[in-house]
């Protein structure tokens, strides 16, 4: 009786089939990856942690790799997606304002999802650093877009020339927010940051 008893909420979780168990196995290997790194997933480390067997974990993915990969897939979008969502179309003649808001949209993003940045964000693992390469090189490609007219209309001089060193600070003050939220012991809050951030880089950006 105790044995079968033990077994029952095993039987239960295959019976949510592969459609509904994936989500729930990607998160448990998203625990896995932001507490001891990618190499600690394993199906049978994500089938203990899930309290299931490792035949729920296979239905679900094929080994480790189809695994790792998906888990890398989804957070690489869902950082992709969140980047694009706080830089959106704006006024060219921007002010400080929009440069605040810009930051404490970024920052409300990672507070929501804490362990997908970590996952993702300047990780040096290789399993993931190609994505976050191809994460940058889309934001740089976006804050380009958005920054060269607002140069113009600022009346910076040399603006082109300048355009790609302020698109880095641009960008590398965001990756400093973002790591600084992170932080074990950081005493910010989102909306905190993203104004003292905010305020600074609109004025860097307006003196340049």
């Amino acid at each position: 009786m105790g044995s079968e008893s033990g077994l029952r909420p095993r039987q239960r979780a295959q019976h949510l089939g592969p459609g509904r168990r994936r989500p729930q196995v990607l998160d448990t290997a998203l625990e896995i990856a932001v507490a001891d790194g990618i190499a600690a997933i394993t199906m049978a480390a994500v089938a203990e942690r899930m309290n299931v067997t490792r035949p729920v974990v296979y239905a679900c993915f094929g080994d480790r790799v189809e695994l790792i990969e998906a888990l890398i897939q989804r957070e690489e979008s869902y950082l992709i997606s969140g980047m694009f969502d706080v830089l959106p179309t704006r006024d060219v003649n921007a002010d400080e304002t929009v440069f605040v808001e810009g930051y404490r949209a970024l920052l409300d993003k990672v507070a929501a999802r804490p362990a997908a940045w970590r996952l993702m964000y300047g990780n040096p693992d290789p399993a993931v650093a190609d994505s976050f390469g191809r994460g940058r090189a889309l934001v740089v490609e976006r804050c380009t877009t958005l920054l060269r007219p607002t140069l113009h209309a600022w009346g910076t001089e040399q603006a082109e020339r300048k355009l790609p060193v302020l698109v880095e600070q641009w960008i590398a003050a965001g990756e400093g927010a973002v790591r600084a939220l992170l932080d074990e012991d950081n005493e910010w809050t989102p909306r905190e940051l993203g104004a003292f951030v905010g305020a600074a880089v609109f004025r860097a950006l307006r003196r340049a």
